[in-house]
């Protein structure tokens, strides 16, 4: 069985927010990968029950460090 390569960082509501995340763990040189819902991306973005959930996902040997920039984040 393949062993899973990619683990799941975050999950935050609003894609805004995940691109921006993206960028900036990007910019540190860490791969992020978003998966969302596909009618959470619309023009007008729904938030309910969780369709504007965006999950955020990075290479589980870069996982540790993406929580440390990922705190980092959050308080900026």
């Amino acid at each position: 069985m393949d062993e899973l390569k990619w683990e799941l960082l975050t999950e935050i509501y609003g894609r805004l927010e995940a691109d921006l995340l993206e960028s900036y763990l990007e910019a540190h040189g860490i791969d992020v990968e978003l998966i969302q819902e596909a009618v959470g991306r619309t023009i007008y973005p729904v938030t309910v029950n969780g369709l504007g959930l965006v999950q955020v996902f990075v290479p589980k040997e870069k996982a540790a460090e993406a929580r440390e920039l990922l705190k980092d984040f959050q308080q900026k």
